[in-house]
C-alpha cells in the first residue's frame, strides 16, 4: 500500500488531477458548510412562509436557467482541451451566446408571470433572482480553467464571492431586513463572482479584452449544444417543478418545509460534481489511448459515486429528526420525514453527473435529453398524484423515483447505451468493493 502511495504521488498526471479535485473539494466543503449554516439562520429568521415564498422565487427562475447556460459548458471544455489556441475565439462567442441567453431568459419569465398571474411582489423576487444570470456569463473562465486542470484559480474567486456574500447575509439578518433583501443578495453574490473571475483571469495575463465572437463558431456551438440546452431545460424542471407544484398545490408553507429538507439533501450534489469536473479531462484522454483504459476509469468513477452516495445517505436517514430540530427548530419538524426520502435520491444523482460526461465523450446528447425528459415526465406526474394525496412527503418520492428512471433504468432500454446500464449495475457488487479495499 506504501509503494502504491508513493507511486502515486512521484506519478505528475495523478498528482495533477488529485490537487485539482482537492483545491475543488476545499472550496466546495467551504461552501456547503457556509451554506448550510448561513441558508439555515436565514430560514430561521424568515420562517416557513417567507423562506417557501423565496425558495419559491428562486426555484421559478431555475425553471428557465437552462435557457441561460445553453449547455456550452462541456462542450467548450472538450473543445479547449483538444485545442487550446481557440481560447479567445471560443470563450468570447461561449460568454456573448450567454448573455444572449440570460436576455432571453427574462423575456420568457415575464410572458410566464403574466400567464400563471403571479402578484406583483413575488413577480419582484422573481426578476430580481433571475437578473443574477446575466453576470453568470463570465463562468466561461472557469471552463477555461476547467480545462487547463487549473481550478485553484476559480477557487480563489469563489471563497472571495462566498466571503463577501456571508458576511452581506449575516447583516441584513442582524439588521432585521425584509424578504426582498435577500433577493438582491442573490443577484450581488453574481456580480462580485463575475469580478473576481476577471480578476484571476488577468491574473494570468490573460484579458477578457481578447475575447473574440464569431457567428460561425457560434452556430457550431449551437448545433452541438441544442440537445444539452433542451436537456438542460428538461432537468431544470424535474428538479425545480416539484416546489413550484407545491407552492400552487399547498401554499408557501409547504414549500418552506420541502424547501428546508432539499436545502440539506442538494447540499451534497457538489461532490459528484466536482469530481467529474476534474476527472472529465482525463477521461477524455484515456478514451483516446485505449478503450479498456476509458470503461475502467469509468467503473472506478461510477464505484466511486455509489458508494460516497450511500454513505452520505444512510446516518442522514438515521438522525433526519434530530438534525432539522437542531438546524432549522421545531417550526420545521415535517422537513425530517421529507429529509428521510429525498436524500436518497443522491445516489441517482451521482449516478446521472458521472454517466453525463460519457454522454459527451461518445457525443450522444440526444440521448442525453431523452433520458432526461422522461425523468421530468415521471416526475411531473408523479407529483400530480402523490402531492394531493400525500403532501410533501409525496413529492420527495416523486423525485426519487423520477431520479431514479432519469440516471439509472433508462439507460437499460438502449443498445447504444445498455453497457452503461450494467456498469452502473455493477456498481453495487459489494464482494468487489471489499476486494478494492484490500488492493
Amino acid at each position: 500500500m506504501i509503494a502504491k502511495l508513493k507511486a502515486l504521488k512521484s506519478h505528475q498526471g495523478f498528482m495533477k488531477y488529485f490537487k485539482n479535485t482537492s483545491w475543488l473539494f476545499g472550496e466546495k466543503i467551504l461552501r456547503m458548510a457556509a451554506g448550510l449554516l448561513i441558508g439555515v439562520w436565514i430560514a430561521r429568521y424568515l420562517g416557513p412562509e417567507q423562506f417557501g415564498l423565496l425558495s419559491y422565487a428562486g426555484a421559478f427562475v431555475g425553471l428557465f436557467s437552462a435557457v441561460a447556460a445553453l449547455g456550452l459548458d462541456n462542450i467548450i471544455v472538450r473543445k479547449l482541451v483538444k485545442d487550446e489556441t481557440q481560447r479567445d475565439l471560443l470563450l468570447g462567442t461561449a460568454f456573448l451566446l450567454k448573455i444572449i441567453g440570460g436576455v432571453l431568459v427574462l423575456l420568457f419569465l415575464a410572458l410566464a408571470i403574466n400567464l400563471v398571474s403571479i402578484d406583483t411582489y413575488t413577480a419582484t423576487l422573481i426578476f430580481i433572482i433571475a437578473s443574477a444570470m446575466l453576470f453568470q456569463s463570465f463562468n466561461v473562465i472557469d471552463i477555461y480553467f476547467q480545462s487547463r486542470v487549473l481550478s485553484r484559480y476559480v477557487v480563489y474567486a469563489n471563497i472571495i464571492s462566498l466571503s463577501v456574500s456571508s458576511i452581506v447575509k449575516i447583516v441584513l439578518i442582524l439588521k432585521a431586513a425584509p424578504l426582498i433583501a435577500f433577493a438582491f443578495v442573490v443577484l450581488f453574490d453574481s456580480i462580485v463572482l463575475a469580478l473576481g473571475f476577471i480578476y484571476i483571469y488577468r491574473l494570468n495575463h490573460l484579458s477578457v479584452g481578447q475575447w473574440t465572437f464569431n457567428s460561425g463558431v457560434a452556430v457550431t456551438l449551437l448545433k452541438e449544444s441544442w440537445p444539452l440546452i433542451l436537456s438542460g431545460i428538461v432537468v431544470a424542471v424535474y428538479t425545480k417543478v416539484d416546489q413550484v407544484m407545491i407552492k400552487t398545490m399547498l401554499g408557501n408553507e409547504a414549500v418552506g418545509q420541502y424547501a428546508a429538507a432539499v436545502r440539506i439533501s442538494e447540499a451534497w450534489y457538489f461532490i459528484p460534481t466536482v469530481i467529474a469536473a476534474s476527472i472529465f479531462p482525463a477521461v477524455i484522454h484515456a478514451k483516446k489511448q485505449s478503450e479498456t483504459l476509458y470503461y475502467a476509469r469509468l467503473q472506478k468513477l461510477f464505484d466511486l459515486m455509489v458508494w460516497i452516495a450511500i454513505a452520505i445517505a444512510l446516518p442522514m436517514s438515521f438522525f433526519s429528526d434530530w438534525l432539522i430540530d437542531m438546524l432549522y427548530g421545531s417550526p420545521f419538524h415535517p422537513s425530517a420525514s421529507v429529509l428521510i426520502v429525498h436524500i436518497w435520491t443522491g445516489v441517482f444523482v451521482f449516478l446521472g453527473v458521472a454517466s453525463s460526461k460519457w454522454f459527451i465523450v461518445e457525443e450522444l446528447q440526444k440521448l442525453a435529453f431523452y433520458r432526461t425528459f422522461y425523468g421530468m415526465l415521471t416526475n411531473i406526474i408523479l407529483n400530480l398524484l402523490l402531492i394531493k394525496e400525500f403532501g410533501i412527503i409525496g413529492a420527495a418520492y416523486a423525485t426519487l423515483i423520477s431520479y431514479g428512471v432519469a440516471g439509472f433504468l433508462f439507460d437499460f432500454f438502449n443498445p447504444k447505451t445498455r453497457a452503461v446500464f450494467y456498469m452502473k449495475l455493477n456498481t453495487l457488487n459489494i464482494r468487489k468493493f471489499f476486494a478494492y479495499k484490500d488492493q
